[in-house]
């Protein structure tokens, strides 16, 4: 059974800012006096966009920004509407976008949840049912009669969840609001989604650039790209073809990197000359196989004599999940730097990550420990599978080297 059908979509926006009254004015004379008015050029937000979703089918949703994503998501919810094609649904729509957003700051956290409710579509009597599991999922009992404008952004979104979360829809849409408050609370969050999917069967359509959270708890994914769907299928499939695109994008900026937008902290007094990805052989490389040594080489020039500098290289992914690093401090005797050029070495007997793009990181500190440069994404380097590989490998982070032993048991 189908709960939603989309079919031909499209979503059109005039680029720049609004026309004031003298602009109108302006334009309205023009017309009468049979001129031509300048037309701001329309931006396709989605582009013909149909796809279908099954009743009890975990859709993500994934692309960069501006593909497409949060403007289906609104047309779905009847937020906004679209320029042409047709939507069909069979069921109540709950959408978790811009929670919080309906919030009026002078009223107490109570009123707002009465009215928030009454807004999605539940009468007084189902939110008096509800109300004391709101506010305790929210934990926000000591604050619930506080005007909400004495409440910080995170306790109003972590109202404003709980209260469309305890919606009885057929149908949830969630845009970029599971990793709400802290922690704790988000662990809630993720425990009362799975809670929603697994043991409700609701249909759901998930927004996330969480990338781990979409393939956990999506049986689909569509990825948009620059308002049309790129790519429709399984989540590690489509996720695979978002990652390749990720990392292209990284590399060619890379490619195109300045010390400011390396993301480069420094004092001055040390400069960063050249960074390098070693193989095996001291080869210099932007590519190595999983579970195969790594070295990174690092050319510095000191613009002044350093005591035993401590020196540190890493590794992290390209959303910032720092994976590896070495310090010179495990030396009994660091060396001096002179003023002048030095070459650092680092280098790991195997690095088992699987197949993508990865980053290098340095930071150096004086004697006193007082932070001289610090940079991350100084260099993009791949990671391939290794030879032979199974096509789809199991959901991971690391290649860790395993054994089996398989014995029928009669």
């Amino acid at each position: 059974m189908t709960a939603i059908e989309v079919n031909h979509l499209t979503k059109e926006y005039r680029l720049g800012a609004l026309a004031g009254l003298k602009d109108n004015l302006l334009n309205t004379a023009a017309r009468l006096r049979g001129r031509e008015v300048q037309r701001r050029a329309l931006f396709k937000a989605l582009d013909d966009v149909s796809f279908s979703v099954d009743k009890g089918e975990v859709l993500g949703i994934i692309g960069h920004n501006g593909a497409g994503k949060s403007t289906l998501l609104k047309v779905l919810a009847r937020i906004t509407t679209a320029t042409s094609g047709s939507i069909k649904v069979d069921g109540r729509i709950a959408p978790l976008i811009e929670v919080g957003a309906g919030f009026i700051p002078d009223f107490t956290g109570r009123e707002n949840v009465y009215l928030n409710g009454a807004i999605m579509g539940l009468s007084k009597k189902e939110i008096d049912t509800k109300f004391d599991e709101i506010v305790a999922f929210a934990e926000m009992e000591e604050f619930i009669d506080t005007p909400v404008k004495r409440y910080s952004s995170g306790m109003q979104v972590k109202l404003a969840f709980s209260v469309a979360t305890s919606i009885e829809s057929e149908i949830l849409i969630v845009d970029e609001v599971l990793a709400v408050g802290d922690l704790a609370f988000q662990r809630k969050c993720f425990d009362r989604m799975e809670e929603l999917i697994k043991s409700q069967g609701r249909t759901v359509l998930i927004v996330s650039h969480n990338i781990r959270q979409v393939i956990r708890m999506c049986n689909r994914v569509i990825m948009m790209d620059g308002g049309k769907v790129a790519s429709d299928g399984d989540p590690l499939q489509v996720t695979e073809l978002y990652y390749n695109q990720s990392n292209q994008r990284i590399q060619q900026n890379q490619h195109e990197a300045t010390a400011e937008n390396a993301r480069i902290q420094s004092s001055g007094e040390v400069e960063l000359l050249e960074i390098n990805v070693l193989d095996g052989n001291e080869n210099i490389t932007e590519e190595i196989v999983s579970g195969d040594s790594l070295g990174i080489s690092v050319k510095l020039l000191c613009h002044r004599p350093l005591e035993k500098p401590e020196i540190v290289v890493g590794t992290h992914t390209t959303d910032f999940i720092y994976l590896s690093a070495g310090s010179t401090a495990v030396l009994d005797d660091r060396p001096d730097f002179t003023a002048g050029t030095h070459v650092v070495k680092y280098r790991v007997p195997s690095f088992p990550m699987v197949a993508g793009a990865y980053c290098v990181r340095v930071s150096i500190f004086d004697s006193n420990g007082r932070l001289v440069l610090s940079g991350e994404t100084l260099k993009t380097f791949t990671v391939v599978p290794l030879p032979g590989e199974a096509k789809h490998p199991p959901l991971r982070t690391l290649h860790l080297p395993a054994a089996w032993d398989i014995n029928n048991v009669e």
